[in-house]
C-alpha cells in the first residue's frame, strides 16, 4: 500500500495513492490504525510533502560496495552511522538550495526505512516487523564540509537537504530492489540494494542496540556509486521500483 501526506487548499491531509486518485484517511497513518474516508483527491491537483515527519534522522555511511570503492574507503566492518538535522527534509518537487556555489555538493540516492512501532535491542529475526515502509531519499552533502569537519551532521544538515517521498510502501522487499537518480535526464546512479554491505535488518539491530526509535523515525541506508555534484536549475529524479519516483529541483 502506498501511503501519501499532501496539502491542499492550506490544509494537511494523509491518504492513500492509488494511480493518480487519493482515498483521504481519518489520521496520521504513523500514528496508530486509521480508516479510509469517502472523500479523493487527484494527485495533480495537491502539494505532495514528505511521508513523514521524523523524529530522528539516522544515516548509514559507505553502505554499497562499490560506492566505498569509488570513495576509496575500506569496507565498514559495521554500520556507519550519524545523525542528521530532521529539518533539513523536504518533499516531493521542492527545491534544494545550495548555501554556496564555492563547495562540491552531491547528490546520493537512497532507499529510506520508516520505522513503524518503538524498537530497541531488535533481533535481526524481527527487525522487518518494525518497519512502516520504505520511501525514495535523496541525501544532499557538502562534501567540503564533510572533509573539513571529519564528521557528516553539518554536511548534510542544510535546511532542504533531505527530500523524502513520494510516498511510503508498505509492501517491498528492501534486499533486492532496483535504485536509480537522473540528473537533467541523465542516468547516474544504477543499482540494486542487493549491493548492500548491511542488510536492513543488520541495520536495525545495530542502531537499535544505541537508541530507541519511534514511530515516525527515518533510516538513510546508503548511497550506491554515481555519486555527484549538483548546480542550479539541476533537476534530479531517484526512482526506486515499487515505490516510484521522487523528483526535485536545484533552486537558482
Amino acid at each position: 500500500m502506498k501511503y501519501i501526506r499532501y496539502r491542499k487548499e492550506g490544509t494537511i491531509y494523509y491518504g492513500v495513492l492509488e494511480s493518480e486518485t487519493i482515498t483521504r484517511l481519518d489520521g496520521n497513518y504513523i500514528e496508530g490504525p486509521v480508516q479510509k474516508l469517502s472523500a479523493v483527491d487527484s494527485l495533480d491537483e495537491v502539494e505532495v510533502l514528505a511521508p513523514t515527519e521524523p523524529g530522528q534522522l539516522i544515516a548509514i555511511g559507505l553502505n554499497y560496495a562499490l560506492h566505498a570503492e569509488e570513495q576509496g574507503k575500506p569496507l565498514p566492518e559495521e554500520p556507519m552511522m550519524f545523525m542528521l538535522s530532521p529539518t533539513a527534509v523536504i518533499g516531493h518537487n521542492a527545491g534544494i538550495t545550495l548555501p554556496t556555489e564555492d563547495h562540491r555538493i552531491d547528490y546520493e540516492a537512497e532507499l529510506a526505512v520508516v520505522i513503524g512501532k518503538e524498537a530497541k535491542d531488535l533481533t535481526r529475526e524481527e527487525a522487518l516487523s518494525y518497519v512502516f515502509g520504505y520511501t525514495c531519499g535523496n541525501d544532499v552533502s557538502d562534501r567540503y564540509l564533510q572533509k573539513k569537519d571529519g564528521q557528516y551532521t553539518r554536511a548534510k544538515s542544510y535546511a532542504t537537504f533531505k527530500p523524502l517521498g513520494p510516498v511510503i510502501e508498505t509492501d517491498l522487499d528492501p534486499s533486492e530492489t532496483p535504485i536509480k537518480l537522473t540528473l537533467n535526464g541523465e542516468l547516474k546512479q544504477d543499482s540494486n540494494t542487493s549491493d548492500l554491505i548491511h542488510s536492513v535488518e543488520d541495520i536495525l539491530v545495530e542502531v537499535t542496540k544505541v537508541m530507541t526509535l519511534r514511530p515516525g523515525d527515518v533510516l538513510m541506508t546508503g548511497t550506491p556509486s554515481g555519486v555527484g555534484p549538483l548546480t542550479p536549475g539541476d533537476e534530479l529524479e531517484i526512482e526506486i521500483e515499487g515505490i516510484g519516483k521522487l523528483r526535485n529541483y536545484v533552486s537558482k
